[in-house]
């Protein structure tokens, strides 16, 4: 009977341990579908699925470890043309491409815990800095990718790195920590896709008059430690305001396009030398509410940035600049279910010089208006992105309906306008209609 009655217990034992494992693990997912199609041409730009599951799991020593993947499969090869691998992005944080027509990522992977008062994440994962909507003053810890431009939200859109993040109590206050050893840029989509950049300055030019053109590949930066960015933010409340101070030391996520004109051969060459270069960002945020009305702001200051000058005799081709950026927004909750918010952004060049490829100063004003009916099952909303210095924008209705819990369906409309050297512009006659459901449990 004794050695029955033990393999009885250890039955019981391996199946109490079986139930606690399990009982650790969350796991959820999230389906997403959605057709865009051209409104000018009635193209289809993208039919595509996206199926993102999440992985959580309770560790011992209070520390949990969180695994987010995503699988995007697109019937059509138009946003991301060909099997270009984004090269911009460092290979152990790149999605794998499968054919041309998916690929699969590893979105985060990250271990978190906390050690007396101090927390820590450790792994792949998404740092957000600011409060601005639409545009980014300060959120540029992570780098974007641009395969839809700035149509996708920005939880999709930024490429999440490798980090070390610590957070720490300093009186009042806390002190968070960045260090990123991944040296991931800015990913562009490559040539004959529907948002490839045209726009002067932010493209490379495919030819010039009596002029060969030749872009050659850029340099990476490559050293483990020397070549990591890193980062600080106080952070914390006084006097009825959310305050912070932030500090970014890294490599801008967009290349240098250093130029020359080589005279040596039959006919004269363009050459870029494109180049990751170093910059540092201080900046801060703040906001307060007032009644229904939140005030809210960020600024940062870049010690130097590179722009292109028109100006062939000049000896690189770019101008380097300090630049100060900032927005001021508004958000108005004074009428029953219903948001309105305005941003007035504005960027500084503080050094103009002869044909730099921008103006000394530039500003974006954005409008949202948001309104809840059905007892918040149905949201309509429209924003609004207007250059005041181009004169170009950016238009985005979009109803949005929830069937049942977890399951949406929704109707947008992504509308450009003004000249192709605009910011916006530049995509006039990429104008769509799109439809899609997300599904989660």
């Amino acid at each position: 009977a004794a050695p029955t009655e033990a393999r009885a217990a250890g039955d019981a034992r391996a199946a109490s341990t079986g139930d606690a494992l399990w009982q650790r693990l969350e796991f959820g997912s999230e389906v997403f579908f959605e057709w865009a199609t051209d409104l000018d041409t009635g193209d289809t730009q993208k039919l595509e699925v996206r199926i993102e599951p999440e992985l959580e799991v309770e560790l011992p020593h209070a520390m949990r470890l969180t695994a987010l993947g995503r699988l995007r499969v697109d019937a059509f090869d138009r946003m991301w043309r060909g099997d270009a691998q984004m090269v911009e992005v460092s290979s152990q944080t790149r999605p794998r491409l499968i054919g041309n027509r998916a690929e699969v990522e590893l979105r985060e992977l990250h271990l978190a815990g906390r050690l007396d008062r101090v927390r820590w994440r450790l792994g792949k994962q998404q740092v957000v800095w600011g409060q601005a909507d639409g545009l980014k003053v300060l959120d540029v810890v992570n780098p974007q990718s641009f395969r839809e431009f700035i149509l996708e939200d920005f939880e999709d859109s930024r490429i999440p790195l490798w980090t070390a993040n610590v957070e720490v109590p300093v009186g009042p206050a806390t002190a968070q920590f960045l260090w990123i050893p991944d040296a991931s840029g800015h990913a562009f989509v490559p040539e004959g896709s529907v948002f490839e950049f045209r726009a002067e300055g932010l493209a490379y030019p495919s030819s010039r008059p009596g002029l060969d053109v030749v872009v050659q590949e850029v340099e990476r930066p490559t050293k483990f430690f020397s070549d990591s960015d890193a980062g600080v933010r106080i952070s914390g409340f006084a006097g009825g305001w959310d305050l912070s101070l932030n500090y970014l030391y890294h490599y801008e996520d967009i290349p240098v396009p250093f130029r020359s004109v080589e005279t040596g051969g039959a006919v004269p060459t363009l050459r870029f030398r494109p180049e990751y270069e170093r910059s540092h960002l201080a900046g801060g945020t703040f906001s307060t509410a007032w009644g229904d009305l939140i005030v809210r702001g960020e600024t940062g200051f870049t010690f130097g940035r590179y722009y292109p000058t028109a100006d062939l005799a000049d000896r690189d081709g770019v101008i380097e600049t300090d630049e100060l950026g900032s927005v001021l927004g508004l958000d108005w909750y004074g009428f029953d279910e219903t948001v309105l918010s305005a941003q007035l952004f504005h960027s500084w060049a503080t050094r103009r010089a002869s044909r730099m490829i921008r103006y000394e100063h530039e500003g974006v004003a954005t409008l949202l208006a948001q309104r809840d009916f059905l007892h918040d099952a149905l949201i309509v909303e429209t924003m609004w992105l207007h250059s005041l210095r181009q004169n170009d924008g950016l238009l985005r209705p979009k109803v949005k309906y929830e069937v049942q819990s977890g399951l949406h369906v929704y109707l947008g409309f992504d509308w450009f306008y003004g000249t192709r050297n605009g910011l916006f512009g530049q995509f006039d006659g990429r104008d769509r209609v799109r439809i899609g459901t997300e599904w989660g449990f």
